[in-house]
């Protein structure tokens, strides 16, 4: 599935607990794995020099990203073949740009990183990359919850029954699958979205049917799951899709949470995308953000 994995960094802790996930997932997948890092020289020189900057300058720029590859690459080491690059220009605008020219399948990224004149936020640059990204995208905070100790043993589905959960369904399966994970199937029915005043109240009928398509869809999942071989909990109530994502996950050991990021809207239903967002800039477990849009966008222009 993950043929080729892309893990940008600027050196930071959290880029190289990402590079320890991206790690992990090529051994299960026999990936080639490409570590980058992007030399953001205007930005950089814009500060000091409004009429552009010398060779010098560019050269310190270059070379610290070299420093920031050559600190990441000790975690990848012993995968082969490992490709490493220096990319010039805005961050974002690279990383995208590899993964369209090299067909990346898979984005391993922190979701912070180091600041300054010579660095990238890597926070912000992360959620450009998710939204725009052709491939899913594997976002890790550098956090005690995002440790590997025994690899993905709990992996979490939320779903809301569009395409973009059911695209996200197919990695977090085939994840779990590999890793001999249990499966965790969500759905947050999200009462507060049909409610017009904080003093009004769901037509119980209401719910009922929402509660049922919620089942619908985690059944969706279970069946997959079992398909695997895999062992599967399904889970469906009432709350606040973000929040109540964040806690379930927390109190069922979750290791890696799989979702799309455009999902649903309506009176019956959340906006996925921003509760992929919120979820993303939480959790503490890592979060793999499935672009269903842009990701059949890519398998249309490949056919």
């Amino acid at each position: 599935m993950y043929d080729t994995i892309l893990v940008p960094t600027d050196g930071s802790e959290h880029a190289i607990r990402a590079a320890e996930h991206a790690r992990y997932l090529a051994r299960m997948f026999d990936s080639t794995v490409h570590l980058v890092s992007a030399a953001d020289v205007q930005t950089a020189g814009g500060m000091f020099d409004a009429g552009g900057v010398d060779r010098q300058f560019i050269e310190r720029i270059e070379a610290e990203n070299e420093r920031a590859m050559e600190t990441t690459k000790g975690t990848l080491e012993e995968i082969e073949p490992l490709r490493t690059a220096v990319l010039r220009g805005k961050p974002a605008d690279a990383i995208i740009e590899y993964v369209d020219k090299h067909d990346i399948d898979l984005i391993a990224m922190g979701t912070h990183g180091r600041t300054g004149v010579s660095r990238y936020v890597m926070g912000s640059i992360t959620e450009h990359v998710v939204r725009r990204a052709s491939c899913p995208v594997l976002t890790v905070k550098a956090v005690e919850k995002s440790e590997l100790a025994k690899g993905y043993e709990e992996v979490m589905i939320p779903t809301d029954g569009s395409d973009a959960s059911s695209t996200a369904i197919n990695h977090g399966i085939e994840i779990a699958k590999q890793a001999k994970a249990h499966v965790h199937a969500v759905n947050v029915v999200d009462v507060g979205a049909i409610t017009f005043t904080p003093d009004y109240s769901a037509p119980s009928e209401l719910v009922k049917r929402f509660e049922t398509e919620g089942e619908r869809a985690t059944g969706t999942i279970a069946d997959r799951a079992a398909d695997a071989g895999l062992d599967v909990t399904t889970s469906v109530h009432e709350g606040l899709p973000a929040s109540d994502l964040l806690a379930y996950a927390d109190e069922n050991d979750v290791d890696l949470i799989t979702m799309g990021t455009t999902g649903r809207t309506g009176l019956n239903r959340y906006l996925l995308g921003s509760t992929t967002e919120r979820v993303i800039r939480h959790a503490e477990m890592p979060v793999m953000a499935v672009n269903a849009r842009q990701i059949m966008e890519r398998e249309r222009s490949t056919s």
